[in-house]
C-alpha cells in the first residue's frame, strides 16, 4: 500500500538516503530501514564469500572525494583560533529543505569570495537519541556531488565553537577544480 502523493527519488536523493540510513541504528527487534523504491529497482547483488567493506559512494579514480576529517594540524589551528574562521552559517530551527538551500548558497558565495574555512552550526538536536536531523544530514550533504566543487573537507568543531553541534568546513581553492 502506498501513500497518496508518494514520489520516487532521483539519484542524488537516493545517495543521500543511503548515507543517512547507514548511520541509523535500528531499534531493538527491528530491521534496518530499506531505501525508497525507484521506478525500476535494481536487483540486489549476491553476497560475496569474503565480504569487504564497500566505500560509501563509488567514484571514478580521478575524481576527488571529500575527505571527512581535516588533518590534525589544521584542526588544532582552528580550535586555537590560529586559522581564521571567515564565515558562519546557523541552520538552527530550519527544515531540511531550507537548511540545504541556505547551506548550498552560503558555501557557493564563500567559495566565490575566496573564503577557506567556515563554521556550519547544525545544533545538537532535541530528539530522543540526542541526534538532530541536521546534525546527521549536513555531513552527508557535504559529500554529495552538489557540494563537492566547493568542499574539500570537514570535521566536528571544538567545544568552544559548538562542539558536536557544529562543523568546521574547509572550502576548495578557487583555482583548483573539483
Amino acid at each position: 500500500m502506498s501513500r497518496p502523493g508518494k514520489r520516487t527519488l532521483d539519484e542524488e536523493e537516493r545517495v543521500l538516503w543511503t548515507l543517512v540510513a547507514r548511520t541509523a541504528t535500528p531499534l531493538r527487534g527491528k530491521t534496518a530501514p530499506e531505501p525508497p523504491l525507484q521506478s525500476a529497482p535494481a536487483a540486489p547483488d549476491p553476497a560475496p564469500a569474503n565480504p569487504t567493506p564497500a566505500p560509501a559512494v563509488a567514484t571514478p579514480v580521478r575524481q576527488q572525494r571529500v575527505g571527512h576529517s581535516l588533518d590534525r594540524q589544521t584542526l588544532t589551528k582552528l580550535t586555537r583560533e590560529k586559522l581564521p574562521i571567515e564565515g558562519r552559517v546557523d541552520l538552527h530551527g530550519m527544515t531540511q529543505g531550507e537548511a540545504h538551500g541556505l547551506l548550498l548558497s552560503f558555501l557557493q558565495r564563500a567559495h566565490a569570495g575566496g573564503v577557506r574555512y567556515v563554521l556550519v552550526i547544525t545544533g545538537k538536536g532535541s530528539g530522543s537519541g540526542g541526534e538532530g536531523i541536521l546534525r546527521r544530514a549536513v555531513p552527508a550533504w557535504l559529500t554529495t556531488p552538489l557540494f563537492r566543487p566547493f568542499v574539500s573537507g570537514y570535521d566536528h568543531a571544538a567545544r568552544g565553537h559548538g562542539g558536536s553541534g557544529a562543523l568546521y568546513v574547509r572550502l576548495r581553492r578557487r583555482d583548483r577544480p573539483a
